[in-house]
């Protein structure tokens, strides 16, 4: 299954905060370094700067959010998070997240992609080496970093694409679910039968 992820905008913040709060703690943990409390999640996503950062996402096909992707603009390099709910790992889901923001840094002219995680979290050390990101473990956590070469006509062209792709895929799976929402109306009404 090809996963088509897009840019979340604001308006999208509540279903960032959903999904990151749906991690149960043991995520949490491997995902923030320690398990954060409900709270401590509100925080983080209300402090996230959609103007100045990027957050992607994959949706289900009952359109909610099951995996995304912090992508934090910092001095000289972007730092990047992920997180995939449980029944969609292994799918690909981390793979696409990474893939999309490795170019939309590029694109914004960062010329580094770090990812900071624990050493125990397997999924992202296999993200990062499979990415060919430079990986360096002490003390129980590990710093992964990339080297992006400098944008050109390809990678924006790229970036626009996979934009469009994540946007006609949410579109459909809107349309899907308004077409199954309506036929599950239908047969609830009286009388209908």
């Amino acid at each position: 299954m090809q996963m088509a992820p897009r840019e979340l905008s604001r308006l999208e913040r509540a279903a960032l905060e959903h999904h990151l709060l749906a991690l149960e703690a043991e995520d949490r943990r491997l995902r923030f370094g320690v398990n954060l409390p409900d709270q401590a999640i509100r925080e983080y996503v209300s402090g996230i700067n959609f103007e100045h950062d990027a957050v992607f996402g994959i949706f289900d096909d009952c359109l909610n959010l099951v995996a995304a992707a912090h992508l934090a603009r910092c001095e000289g390099h972007a730092e990047l998070g992920v997180s995939v709910l449980p029944e969609w790992r292994g799918r690909g889901a981390g793979a696409a997240l990474l893939a999309r923001s490795h170019t939309h840094a590029r694109n914004w002219g960062i010329r580094a992609l770090f990812m900071h995680c624990l050493s125990e979290n397997g999924a992202m050390m296999h993200l990062a080496r499979k990415q060919g990101m430079c990986i360096v473990t002490e003390q129980g956590e590990t710093d992964a970093w990339l080297e992006l070469p400098p944008a050109d006509a390809s990678s924006y062209a790229h970036e626009l694409l996979a934009e469009r792709l994540g946007l006609f895929d949410f579109a459909l799976k809107r349309q899907l679910y308004a077409v199954r929402s309506i036929a599950d109306a239908l047969r609830l009404k009286p009388g209908t039968a």
